[in-house]
């Protein structure tokens, strides 16, 4: 008799919108899956028309093509004989579901919506759909004629129900699902259900990968069973980069571990598994076979099929393994280089342009650059012929550059703007970091297009505005500084579009923006400056990453020049020098560090804290280093720092999103542009409460000096 069941999953690099080429993704999945012997092939969520299409969702044209895909995919040879678990959106009595989709041999089994939808952060899908709220319950739906006239169904079940067949019983939740409190793989497990898949549609965020290993052992060691997740990886068409890490886990263990970042669009994760050892597991817990006793039944659809096979005693069974995670540095180097290849490939440029200033930021952003190069070549070594077929596209040559450093001199420019506002240090770091990692670089003085245009200005005004060295006021002095930054946008474009032109190459350049996610915050950039870039692979991750990335890369990447960027001051150098040294300090700018900056940014958006509250929260965490008022005039100047510049952000580069106190105002960080900046009533009961404890005894102030 068998017990023994081979299951799929996978992780997919589906882009929205794009059906041909999903469905493409789908069936290779699928074939691969049965080269491997599963009998039971799950898929991400929304897989048909990838899971970025936002407002798309709307549209009859999304649900037209996603039912003219899974009629392909009934049609196709390569889906007979093994289960297909598919992702689309269904309209059901006028209303739009997130379903999962279950077919083997041109009949649909049972369509399942979503019934816990995700919105918060990046996700909006109640703007799209509805969550299906009737548990355990099931309705008929009425197939589409193109559907009818393959599956020879009218109608098939449609809601809560599981799977049952000869050897087993299947039961499906859908990525939020898995992270409410009570998760439908509870009740399922409760009521018999031995395997439990999970279609996700889950982005990275810095250090998020252990959430989610913790979330399906914890459902598989508390409940037993075998748990299946896929994901969706890569750029889909905007911020967002999913992750992959496809997995399958048995009793609390992992079983198989899909990569978190690959370039490879089709990644099928396979595990042998016995059912006895669900069984016998859940035998002795005895508490949840008191529950299940009490389990309220779900709808079966029953299945003629097994996933085992009669004879298998002496096939072998998949051992279980550790979770293997990457360092917030790696994840770094990783996927925001897999992002921008998905980027770059898919907006069929030629490559991108970065304005390298010597500095912390920018340098991340050309390792990053680097760190792409290293993974297209690694892939190539490797086999993979869909990122040959891509980079050959790319550079427009058949004969594609093997070596990182060659084929980052073919798709990266950088350019250094110097004034006379700039060091020669700068200057010097930033071409030896270009040689290091073999980018085309171009040097570049910025001087006569400043004296220009501020020509212009004093023709029309007879005045002519002085820096604050020179004696001018802090307008003149910003006003000064802001027309440096936005020439160097515009040269950024203007080179971008011509370069490859002017070397006889084809095509144009992505201009890549260097803003990290504390300055974005706080609005220490110019609005139309180099930070206004077409995407920023760098706007979401801290300073303070950014510097143990840019120390991970000298070994990983064996790059000597980025220690003297470590170790230099970080500036604008948008002011004169004093003695032609630099007179300037980002830190020194803000009023505040860029430690600083990310406690504020964490308990502004993750702990959604106004004035008052973070001033309450930091008195005790800074309790030991600050005064009560040190603390005020610290949230103070942040609130009304951030306040002031909150309208930049509306016009903020896309950038990869990778911390959750992101102040991106385009879907996850929605607030006012316009504020009262003085912030009376919040700020005066802060005062308040601050001439109360100085009123108090000095020994309640813990020790600060």
């Amino acid at each position: 008799m068998g017990r023994k069941v081979t299951v799929a999953t996978c992780a997919l690099n589906q882009w929205a919108l794009d059906f041909e080429g999903n469905l493409q993704r789908i069936l290779k999945s699928i074939e691969s899956a049965k080269n491997r012997g599963a009998r039971y092939r799950l898929g991400p969520e929304l897989e048909i028309c990838g899971y970025g299409c936002w407002d798309h969702y709307y549209e009859s044209d999304t649900l037209l093509h996603s039912f003219q895909v899974l009629a392909a995919l009934l049609e196709s040879p390569v889906t007979q004989d093994i289960i297909c678990d598919v992702g689309m959106p269904v309209m059901h009595r006028n209303v739009r579901y997130n379903c999962r989709v279950i077919f083997l041999n041109r009949k649909i089994l049972l369509i399942r919506p979503k019934m816990a939808l995700a919105n918060e952060g990046n996700y909006r899908e109640l703007r799209w759909f509805t969550p299906w709220s009737r548990s355990r319950h099931t309705e008929e739906y009425f197939l589409p004629r193109m559907i009818q006239d393959l599956t020879k169904q009218e109608t098939v079940p449609f809601g809560d129900a599981v799977l049952v067949t000869w050897d087993t019983c299947i039961g499906s939740e859908i990525c939020e699902e898995l992270w409410t409190p009570h998760s439908p793989h509870i009740d399922m497990g409760l009521d018999g259900v031995e395997i439990v898949t999970n279609a996700s549609g889950s982005h990275h965020v810095l250090r998020k990968a252990n959430t989610r290993v913790d979330l399906v052992t914890m459902a598989t060691g508390k409940n037993g069973g075998i748990y299946l997740l896929a994901n969706q990886k890569g750029c889909d068409g905007d911020r967002l980069y999913y992750d992959g890490c496809a997995m399958i886990a048995m009793n609390g263990s992992v079983f198989a571990q899909g990569s978190q970042f690959s370039l490879d669009d089709v990644e099928v994760l396979t595990a042998t598994l016995d059912l006895e050892d669900v069984r016998s597991y859940r035998a002795e817990i005895s508490s949840r076979n008191l529950a299940a006793s009490r389990a309220s039944p779900y709808p079966r659809v029953k299945v003629d099929f097994a996933l085992s096979c009669h004879e298998d005693l002496l096939a072998p069974v998949s051992e279980p393994i550790e979770w293997k995670y990457h360092s917030p540095e790696e994840e770094i180097s990783l996927g925001p280089a897999c992002w921008l290849w998905d980027f770059l490939r898919r907006s069929e440029q030629a490559g991108f342009l970065l304005p390298l200033s010597g500095g912390v930021d920018s340098a991340a952003t050309a390792c990053l650059i680097y760190s792409m190069c290293c993974q297209v070549c690694e892939a190539v070594r490797s086999g993979n012929e869909e990122v040959l077929a891509d980079v050959r596209t790319i550079v427009n040559q058949i004969s594609y550059p093997q070596d990182p450093r060659d084929l980052c001199g073919r798709i990266l420019t950088t350019c250094y703007m110097a004034s006379k506002n700039s060091s020669q240090e700068t200057c010097t770091r930033a071409r030896e970091l270009a040689q290091q990692i073999g980018s085309h670089h171009i040097s570049l003085n910025i001087d006569p297009a400043v004296k220009a245009v501020m020509g212009i200005f004093s023709l029309v005004t007879g005045k002519s505005p002085l820096f604050a060295a020179h004696g001018g006021s802090s307008r003149e002095n910003l006003g000064l500084q802001n027309v440096q930054a936005r020439i160097r946008m515009v040269l950024a474009y203007l080179f971008a579009q011509l370069s490859l032109w002017s070397r006889g190459v084809r095509g144009g350049l992505l201009v890549l923006g260097s803003a990290n996610v504390d300055e974005s915050l706080l609005g220490y950039l110019t609005k139309y400056d180099c930070s206004s870039a077409d995407i920023n692979p760098i706007g979401g991750i801290s300073k303070t990453d950014l510097r143990a990335f840019v120390q991970f890369c000298i070994k990983r990447f064996q790059l000597p020049a980025l220690q003297s960027i470590l170790s230099a001051p970080a500036t604008a150098e948008l002011e004169p020098l004093a003695d032609g040294q630099v007179s300037q300090t980002d830190e020194e700018d803000m009023g505040m560090t860029y430690a600083e900056l990310s406690v504020y940014g964490k308990l502004r958006k993750v702990a959604k804290m106004g004035p008052y509250s973070m001033f309450c929260k930091l008195l005790g965490m800074w309790r030991h280093i600050c005064t009560p008022r040190q603390v005020a005039d610290k949230v103070k100047r942040f609130f009304s720092k951030y306040s002031m510049n909150r309208h930049k952000m509306t016009t903020l580069t896309p950038a990869y999103h990778a911390e959750n106190y992101s102040p991106e105002d385009n879907r996850f960080d929605l607030r006012p542009f316009l504020y009262n900046t003085s912030w009376p009533w919040q700020f005066r009961c802060i005062e308040n409460q601050v001439l109360q404890l100085e009123r108090a005894e000095p020994q309640s102030l813990d020790g600060v000096d």
